[in-house]
């Protein structure tokens, strides 16, 4: 009896990770699947896909459902996207992140006594790039009108049974709120009773964004009705809003309240069509978007983890652990100094930052036996051919080009001392994210944002504004690409991903989480690629963060973005032989029971020929599928 046991217990320790049981179930598809972050937004694409809309529509009924629902993204707020196009198999990248407005400048916010921009408020707007990029995605990609992609939207404006975390989120922020008396007015119905905000399950009702939405609606189906052609009568609706009536009360509104955008920024705006960025591994093609985003952490990441025979350390073990930790130090040290707008000077050296010759170099500086603290910026400049201009910067805050690691620490890189909550909250500020496939092929991956709880909303539109002039630094010696200036988009968090396998889609997925994304997003398709985990399992399975990187959301204080070199977050069920092995390292733990991220994803199953996806157990994201 006693070998019985044993030997049902060995089998069961040698279950294949795939196998084990997942908390949510996998979902399967074999004509559309749509997941996202909010049980209501899925449920608005799957009205758009039940009507014969393709993946591009779909996905644009739960971007305009995800911005009316304000826990985690407004109207106001930023989308970035990638596309697979199923007829000509490749990889498109959306840019609708908003610019930083006129007036916004170094200068204007240190008289203000920032080090980093506002984190809240109207001085923390961008331009919104929601509304346009919608449009220009339907435009190019889809296949109805805006009327039908906004009908749930504007359905849910009219009024909806608001959840929980939004309607608690309201009422905890209700102080701040208040010094807005447009946000006032809409997010808090019940002002001057004991609780200000709705409470779960009320109707909640939004008279103003539905008249702006109806606005857009109404401009586009009068244009049809003059015999414009369906791209002509979506840009209608989008000259409306940047040119028209709405953008006029917009500004009206954000000026009112001390904000800096104007109409000639409004008008001048326009979202961007880009080449996506792209490495392989090990035979996959991985695609992010360019380095105005954090997405190239990714693809510097698996550069560097190439080198390495990651299945052979074993799942979350601890070289494991801090390998993968190591590459993501070194990959987020180069994002920290050299990502930014790629359309504005001085350009970011891309090409050697993605060279494959450079990842051996940085993964040649991993240390096996302790975390290095003091690792820093590389100099990706020789692998493209070229000089770094930079390099009395680097010196400036004591790197060393030749090691890539700082010959002293200065005292401002040694340690955040903000509060363990306030800098995990900044760490993982939520958005969303959306995943949208159909049977004709196309593949649609999103992570849009901004104007997140508590909100700005400009005058009477309803529109909550963009947080994310947050993102940009102003001092050139934290990253020279970075620095704020009036009609630059700022280097954001925001980071969907798609992967192509012998020249079909493999995976499309992305999560929420600030400076976390991409490290979940690391960890998750490692999970697949190296240790052979389904899509569900791979989205649930226990990641780690680092924090030794800057934050790029936070405060406005240098203080309040610092690295915390060494501090790792792992998940409870860490093993007590890891913990003491990476204590050994030099690392300070952290634990949580849920690591693994809110991560959404879509598998591609070419041998039956249908759809799998994984949702996180880590949140309320919820897919659909048929």
């Amino acid at each position: 009896m006693k070998n019985l046991f044993l030997f049902l217990l060995l089998s069961l320790s040698l279950r294949p990770l795939f196998a084990q049981q997942t908390q949510k179930p996998m979902l399967y598809g074999n004509s559309w699947m749509a997941i996202t972050g909010k049980p209501m937004a899925a449920t608005a694409g799957a009205m758009v896909f039940q009507q014969g809309g393709n993946a591009v529509d779909a996905a644009c009924a739960v971007l305009a459902a995800t911005c009316t629902m304000w826990d985690t993204l407004s109207w106001g707020g930023e989308t970035q996207a990638l596309i697979y196009n199923p007829n000509t198999k490749k990889v498109i990248a959306i840019n609708a992140m908003g610019v930083a407005p006129t007036g916004a400048t170094v200068a204007f916010f240190k008289a203000k006594g920032y080090s980093f921009p506002p984190e809240y408020g109207p001085l923390a707007a961008t331009t919104p790039g929601t509304p346009g990029g919608l449009i220009y995605m339907l435009s190019k990609y889809g296949s109805m009108s805006l009327k039908q992609v906004l009908a749930p939207a504007m359905h849910m404006a009219a009024g909806y049974a608001i959840e929980a975390q939004a309607a608690n989120s309201m009422e905890r922020d209700k102080e701040l709120i208040k010094t807005w008396p447009y946000s006032k007015k809409v997010l808090l119905p019940h002002f001057g009773e004991k609780r200000e905000a709705p409470e779960a399950g009320e109707v909640f009702i939004q008279k103003d964004l539905l008249a702006t939405l109806t606005k857009m609606v109404e401009a586009e189906q009068a244009a049809l009705k003059k015999g414009s052609s369906r791209q002509e009568a979506l840009m209608a609706a989008y000259n409306r809003f940047y040119k028209g009536d709405i953008g006029q009360e917009f500004v009206r509104g954000s000026k009112e309240q001390g904000g800096l955008i104007t109409m000639d920024d409004l008008a001048k705006w326009k979202p961007l069509e880009e080449e996506a960025l792209r490495t392989d591994y090990k035979g996959i093609e991985v695609y992010k978007l360019k380095q105005w985003t954090q997405g190239p952490v990714l693809l510097q990441a698996l550069n560097i983890l190439e080198n390495f025979d990651l299945k052979a350390m074993g799942y979350n073990s601890s070289k494991y652990i801090h390998t993968v930790y190591q590459a993501m130090n070194l990959s987020f040290a180069d994002r920290d100094f050299y990502y930014g707008d790629p359309n504005q000077n001085p350009a970011e050296p891309i090409k050697g930052l993605l060279s494959k010759d450079y990842a051996k170099q940085r993964a040649s500086l991993i240390q096996f036996d302790k975390n290095d603290a003091n690792i820093g910026p590389g100099d990706p400049y020789p692998y493209e051919g070229k000089k770094n201009p930079y390099l009395n910067l680097l010196k400036s805050r004591g790197f060393n080009l030749d090691t890539a690691k700082r010959n002293f620490a200065p005292k401002h890189d040694l340690g955040n001392n903000t509060s363990k909550e306030i800098y995990e909250d900044r760490l993982w500020r939520g958005t969303t994210s959306i995943e949208a496939a159909d049977k004709a092929g196309w593949v649609v991956s999103v992570t849009p944002s901004g104007g997140w709880l508590p909100a700005c909303i400009a005058g009477n539109t309803g529109i909550g504004m963009s947080q994310r002039m947050q993102s940009f630094v102003l001092d050139s010696t934290l990253n020279p690409f970075n620095v704020v200036a009036p009609g630059k988009r700022p280097r954001v968090t925001l980071s969907p991903s798609l992967f192509i396998k012998d020249g079909k889609p493999f995976v499309s997925a992305a999560v929420q989480g600030g400076d976390t994304q991409d490290q979940n997003l690391l960890q998750f398709f490692l999970n697949m690629a190296e240790f052979g985990m389904n899509v569900q399992r791979a989205t649930e399975a226990a990641n780690f963060n680092t924090n030794q990187l800057w934050l790029s959301l936070g405060g406005t204080k240098t203080s309040d973005r610092e690295p915390k070199p060494g501090q790792i977050l792992l998940n409870a069920n860490t093993k007590e032989e890891v913990r003491t092995e990476l204590k050994k390292m030099g690392y300070t733990l952290s634990f949580s029971e849920r690591t693994s991220g809110p991560i959404n994803a879509i598998y591609f199953d070419w041998k039956h020929n249908s759809l799998q996806g994984g949702s996180s157990n880590h949140g309320e994201d919820y897919g659909i599928a048929w």
